[in-house]
């Protein structure tokens, strides 16, 4: 049985997961007129949530009971695995025609596990892991990426709307998880590229400031580029996505890879270059930290 078109008046909505992005992702659905019931580990992430009228639960489990659309995004698959299939995970509080919705970036064949789970509940399950960083979750311009049955991601396409400006279904159970591996490796091999060729403008004199004003309109320019180059410039190594997430991201990869025996060396090379940033002690810094790493390697000590 399909769900109802999801409406403000009428949906509740749940959100597991209020960190950098979590909480900015459920905010605009609240601001668009959804009433919410959250739960995060550490309650004190939720408060900017709580300050705006919704309702804290224990479990993921009580998000359930008090929702119809029970998204998440947590940190890596256990975790996914424990919030919708634990004990206390929300699949354990869901009501026939709920809809769960995770939005994590994690394993292909996780999203068809609790997809088959929920189908044997009748509930629905929808994978829809999203690109564009704290930054597109700030500004409701996430790229999401979703898999799931049709009828199910249109009918809670407009709070899919409320987060992001490209929202394209990819196909069945995992192949929103599928296309989000495409895009973590398109950004691997792309971020060794911005770092060392600013490395490179660094070394050899150039004023990075007016480097990237050539480089970043023409044919060089990328979304990497523009987004965390200036923080790279302002020695801003502050996570807009975490090293350690993205190690994870790359490693599912790599894995997904292995079963159809596609060799992806430049995703291994990135992959070991950012083993090297969480090395050093930078796991929990962004992306734009295997700058430090690289510099590390060529021995430049900067402040």
């Amino acid at each position: 049985m399909t769900p109802d078109k999801v409406q403000p008046s009428k949906t509740r909505i749940g959100w597991i997961g209020t960190g950098v992005m979590g909480r900015w992702m459920c905010q605009h659905a609240m601001n668009a007129g959804y009433q919410a019931t959250v739960y995060n580990r550490s309650r004190d992430k939720a408060q900017p949530l709580l300050d705006l009228g919704a309702t804290f639960a224990d479990s993921p489990r009580q998000v359930a009971e008090q929702a119809d659309v029970i998204f998440a995004i947590v940190g890596f698959p256990r975790d996914v695995r424990e919030v919708f299939l634990g004990e206390h995970g929300a699949l354990a509080g869901c009501k026939a025609g709920n809809v769960l919705v995770d939005m994590t970036t994690s394993e292909p064949s996780l999203a068809r596990e609790i997809y088959d789970a929920a189908k044997s509940k009748e509930v629905h399950s929808v994978d829809a892991p999203v690109s564009g960083g704290d930054v597109g979750a700030k500004n409701a311009t996430l790229s999401i990426m979703i898999g799931g049955d049709a009828a199910v991601v249109e009918a809670i396409r407009p709070l899919f709307e409320t987060m992001g400006k490209t929202i394209i279904h990819q196909g069945g159970p995992g192949a929103g998880q599928h296309t989000k591996m495409v895009n973590q490796i398109l950004i691997s091999s792309t971020m060794i590229a911005v770092c060392e060729a600013l490395l490179y403008g660094y070394k050899c004199g150039l004023d990075l400031e007016t480097v990237f004003k050539s480089v970043s309109v023409g044919a060089a320019g990328s979304k990497a580029l523009e987004v965390l180059g200036p923080r790279m410039l302002k020695r801003d190594f502050e996570p807009g996505f975490y090293v350690e997430h993205f190690i994870k991201d790359m490693g599912i990869a790599l894995a997904e890879a292995e079963k159809m025996n596609l060799c992806l060396p430049g995703l291994g090379l990135a992959k070991q270059l950012y083993e090297s940033v969480r090395a050093q002690g930078y796991g929990r810094k962004g992306t734009q930290a295997l700058l430090l790493a690289l510099e590390a390697m060529s021995g430049i000590k900067r402040p």
